[in-house]
């Protein structure tokens, strides 16, 4: 598969999903970094740069809606879909106010569908 040159941080504490995100997106020719809480990704962040991150709303340590208000206050301006079992319209629209460019419902959304997401928010 050809690589794309583009860089995605997974951060979710869901461990097989991340393993099998990371399985796919790497296989579509993306490069794929991982972390499982909130405060892993503020610190990834603000190492490293990245295309896209795909944000798990509920884990431990700070949650999704944090990270993306501390992105905000911080100007990462890197886009984010949340990718959740959060499905209730409020939660939808929290994410999106606090800046998520998508919402994704894991437990309805297969890998490949998760992978066309990835490539549309990217333009490829």
């Amino acid at each position: 598969m050809l690589k794309t040159g583009k860089k995605i941080l997974i951060v979710d504490d869901e461990k097989p999903m991340v393993r099998a995100l990371e399985l796919k997106l790497g296989h579509a020719g993306f490069g794929v970094k991982s972390v499982f809480d909130g405060e892993e990704a503020m610190a990834e962040l603000s190492k490293n740069k990245y295309d896209l991150i795909l944000l798990d709303l509920i884990m431990p340590k700070k949650d999704g809606f944090v990270v993306l208000q501390e992105m905000k206050e911080k100007m990462i301006g890197t886009p984010v879909i949340a990718l959740t079992n959060l499905g209730q319209k409020e939660d939808v629209k929290r994410a999106m106010e606090a800046g998520a460019k998508g919402y994704t419902i894991k437990s309805n959304t297969t890998l490949l569908e998760i992978v066309n997401q990835v490539r549309k928010a990217l333009g490829l």
